[in-house]
């Protein structure tokens, strides 16, 4: 191991006495860099090699390389790259490939080096690793659109992104992503080279000796790819990506038209087809029949009217769309393009009347059709208080409890609706939800009812009300409401009542930790607090929490220390207990406290 590392620390030498020769690095900093290659490369060439030691020596390279890049811009010198920078970056190249040998399945690790092959443009050397990578790493197919993404951008080589694509398919024959990138690739070589042509053609330049295919130029390639994938993968998700894609480019309209009726004959009945068929009306500004010249009206109300006439056709578009398919998720499209054109900003009122008009009318023929989704029940609500339509909020709360029953967002939400309307029938509509509302996750509406109670009724209402909830919840929902009963009880009622209360609480399991650190903060805020009732908190909280939770122990050790009842003595009895009672890792978590707490860190 010896001789191989002495032969590696000789090979430096060289490049380092040319940054020494010529003005880079000082005599101090060239030893400094050798001692610190030294260690390094005694780390590599150990039995048992571990990756951060690689890592951390081709970081040092790396940063080895910035420095003397900075070094040579400020001094102006740019001459010696062969003896310096080439001997470190091939130093380089050769850790990273030693370390993606011996961990192949690191993606980041192979990652990294074609990152720093890009960085210090070394192309040949980049086509090693990608061939190597994809030869391990077969089974990703994003990592063949990356290797097939530089051959075309950056090689300017299409037949090699081909040839990458067609070897990927053979791997991943149902990949949408694949074909879409493959279909990418094929209109992006089609419009390079119609751009070339028409340089070309633009300097009256000879073509004879270029081959520029008819069938590649108008995309024909393209549509192989789009139509060997149509026969492999099928959903309405993929047609879209691949139209989008085609969108993007000046000369597909054909292949546009092909797709669109693929898709029209072949998901007729699925709502994005119908949604993206809405969508793709024609924008503002462009020639519509019928529509004003630019003449007859000024150029904001014509763009105004512009945009109503193309929201319109959209509509148009929708309204047959839920005939044709009279679904929850058709419906749900036509509300969203209806909310998101009525939150886009306008100067004109008429134009957001129109749209808030719409989107209403759209949610209540949804309603009556019964196939609005129960998620935008809340939007449609949130809509019409702030339109100032608090009766028809209360009426469609009220119908979608009844179509909802057993929802508890679907009452949470009519209830918030009453409240904040300041209904005299919300008491009524609590008992109603309750009714329809099992034990088992009521904890939201008996949350919300104690909480408007506190600030609507009279303070033993409240408690009845409290006292009511933690029966009819479950035990572990219970817990949350003792909290909040522990909490109200002494805001209104004050120590002696909330002491009662804790009594009568713990009669019941199960409990949290915060119930009781509730009552330890209780009793701590009072003036005359006693360390006897401390301790029976914590002795409480102990048998519920001692075995899972090391703060508790510690807490109770700093009390003893730190009131001025409490008795030091203790803490040894207390630690013992502890490391009785905790379980597994928390004991030396423990112990690790413990010290911190007894040097004063803690």
């Amino acid at each position: 191991m010896a001789e191989r590392v002495e032969q590696r620390l000789e090979d430096r030498i060289p490049e380092l006495e040319q940054l020494e020769r010529v003005g880079l690095f000082t005599r101090a900093e060239t030893r400094a860099v050798f001692r610190k290659a030294s260690a390094l490369e005694y780390k590599i060439q150990r039995r048992a090699l571990r990756k951060e030691d690689f890592i951390k020596y081709i970081q040092y390279e790396i940063n080895l390389l910035e420095l003397i890049k900075k070094r040579r811009a400020r001094i102006g010198y740019s001459f010696k790259k062969d003896e310096i920078e080439h001997s470190i970056l091939h130093r380089v190249h050769s850790l990273f490939n030693r370390a993606t040998g011996k961990w192949k399945d690191d993606v980041q690790l192979w990652l990294s080096h074609v990152a720093f092959c890009k960085q210090w443009n070394a192309k040949h050397q980049l086509s090693k690793v990608f061939s190597t990578m994809l030869a391990v790493h077969s089974n990703k197919p994003a990592l063949w659109i990356m290797a097939a993404k530089w051959e075309m951008e950056t090689q300017l080589s299409s037949e090699s992104a081909r040839h990458l694509f067609l070897r990927a398919l053979r791997f991943h024959p149902e990949c949408p992503k694949l074909y879409q990138e493959y279909f990418r690739m094929e209109l992006m070589n089609a419009e390079k080279q119609r751009k070339e042509k028409k340089e070309f053609e633009k300097a009256k330049m000879d073509l004879g000796e270029f081959n520029y295919s008819d069938e590649i130029l108008n995309g024909e390639m393209a549509r192989i790819v789009y139509r060997d994938a149509t026969q492999k993968i099928k959903g309405v998700e993929f047609q879209l990506a691949v139209l989008s894609i085609a969108k993007l480019f000046d000369f597909t309209q054909d292949l546009q038209k092909e797709i669109l009726e693929n898709l029209q004959g072949s998901f007729a009945g699925d709502p994005l087809m119908w949604d993206h068929l809405a969508r793709r009306m024609p924008e503002p500004g462009m020639p519509e029949p019928g529509m004003p010249q630019p003449s007859e009206r000024r150029p904001k109300q014509r763009k105004v009217a512009a945009l109503a006439c193309r929201e319109q056709r959209c509509c148009a578009v929708f309204d047959e769309a839920v005939r044709a398919v009279p679904t929850e998720d058709m419906w749900k499209c036509y509300i969203t393009f209806c909310l998101e054109r009525y939150k886009r900003k306008t100067n004109s009122e008429e134009l957001k009347q129109k749209r808030l008009e719409r989107t209403l009318s759209v949610f209540n023929r949804a309603h009556e059709s019964s196939l609005l989704p129960e998620a935008l029940y809340k939007q449609w609500l949130q809509l019409l208080l702030e339109s100032s339509l608090s009766e028809k909020a209360v009426e469609v709360a009220e119908a979608a409890t009844s179509r909802f029953s057993l929802s508890v967002d679907m009452w949470q939400m009519r209830l918030q609706v009453l409240i904040q309307l300041q209904r005299e029938e919300v008491t009524q509509c609590f008992e109603e939800a309750v009714k329809h509302i099992k034990s088992k996750g009521s904890l939201p509406l008996w949350t919300l009812w104690v909480e408007w109670s506190e600030g609507a009724n009279s303070k033993e209402d409240t408690q009845a009300l409290y006292q009511r909830s933690l029966h009819a919840t479950t035990p572990a929902e219970s817990v949350t409401m003792k909290e909040m009963y522990l909490d109200w009880t002494y805001r209104n009622g004050g120590y002696k009542k909330v002491k009662r209360a804790f009594a009568s609480l713990c009669e019941n399991r199960p409990f949290s930790l915060d119930f009781f650190r509730k009552m330890i903060q209780i009793e701590k805020e009072q003036e005359s607090c006693k360390m006897l009732h401390l301790r029976e908190y914590y002795e409480r909280a102990l048998r519920e929490f001692g075995s899972t939770d090391t703060d508790l122990w510690l807490d109770y050790i700093k009390e003893e220390l730190s009131h001025p009842q409490g008795k030091p003595e203790n803490c040894g009895s207390i630690h013992w207990r502890a490391m009785k009672m905790l379980q597994g890792d928390l004991v030396e978590e423990f112990i690790s406290k413990y010290t911190l707490l007894q040097t004063g860190h803690l």
